[in-house]
């Protein structure tokens, strides 16, 4: 487990286990969320990630272990969880009978919003998803993506604290996976922790401030990603471009020694660095690197 105070944490758990029979989808996992992140839950299929998300959003019970979700046991206060908290399975379960304003006033209902708020908060909703002008479209008449994005809409309906996402970005084009990027940055950055799964490593790449790395229902790393390559003793190499035109590349072995290493060009060599950039193969290195060794 982290160090990282409880009160900093959206998500602690300990010991955290389900099994189905002889089968261990999640064996003895300790996982810590901090509040305020957008935390990466990285892993192939069949890694255990759909049955801690739905553990987390009081739909499973563990077999055994802790679990605290925004400081709520699940087990104990399933309403006050799912008050504070925003889930978005991998299926999307969207109701193709409705009009989009209609799916999502039956959620504003289900979350008792008040009847006079809904105009203005599914307006916004709409807004903020990019789907405003499909208002008063059938559902089974959207796209995937856009299905995708009514689903997140749909989240949100009663303002969680925390979102968690399973495989939001499943079937979306690369446009469609660049606007939910966006989206979930922009969600970040009004309050929301964000817990968010994919076995597609590169549409995590550019949002994860932490990610935790599962496979065959073990926790095998978590942290930010820096963090766990400097605790692996893992190498990286920085490439050089200087104002001559000349580039060159230098192996490092910590953040301590990349900081040193441009201290020294700079400061030492007088050298005039216009370029400082890492050259690796991000999440997908980092779980190639970490499934092949031990983490402690």
């Amino acid at each position: 487990m982290s160090d990282t105070t409880s009160t900093d944490l959206a998500v602690r758990t300990a010991g955290l286990t389900k099994r189905y029979g002889t089968l261990l989808a999640v064996n003895d996992m300790s996982l810590a969320v901090p509040t305020g992140s957008i935390f990466g839950l990285i892993g192939p299929n069949g890694a255990g990630k759909s049955t801690t998300f739905a553990m987390l959003a009081s739909l499973l019970r563990p077999s055994s272990g802790e679990l605290s979700v925004m400081g709520v046991d699940p087990a104990h206060d399933r309403d006050e969880l799912r008050r504070r908290l925003g889930y978005m399975p991998d299926t999307l379960g969207v109701y193709d009978n409705l009009r989009v304003v209609e799916y999502l006033e039956f959620f504003a209902a289900s979350y008792r919003v008040p009847r006079h708020r809904w105009s203005a908060l599914i307006a916004d909703l709409l807004e903020l998803v990019e789907l405003s002008v499909k208002r008063d479209s059938m559902v089974n008449s959207l796209s995937r993506g856009m299905k995708q994005r009514l689903s997140l809409a749909r989240a949100l309906v009663h303002d969680p604290d925390l979102l968690v996402l399973d495989e939001p970005a499943s079937g979306l084009d690369p446009r469609a996976r660049v606007e939910l990027r966006d989206l979930l940055r922009g969600l970040n950055a009004m309050g929301k922790t964000i817990i968010i799964s994919s076995h597609i490593l590169a549409e995590l790449e550019e949002v994860c401030s932490h990610v935790a790395i599962m496979e065959a229902g073990r926790l095998l790393a978590s942290g930010p990603p820096r963090e766990i390559l400097d605790r692996l003793g893992g190498s990286r190499t920085m490439r050089v471009r200087f104002a001559d035109g000349l580039v060159e590349t230098f192996t490092v072995d910590s953040g301590a020694d990349q900081a040193h290493l441009l201290r020294r060009l700079v400061i030492d060599e007088g050298r005039d660095v216009v370029e400082y950039v890492e050259e690796s193969g991000g999440l997908e290195q980092l779980f190639l690197t970490v499934t092949q060794g031990v983490v402690q």
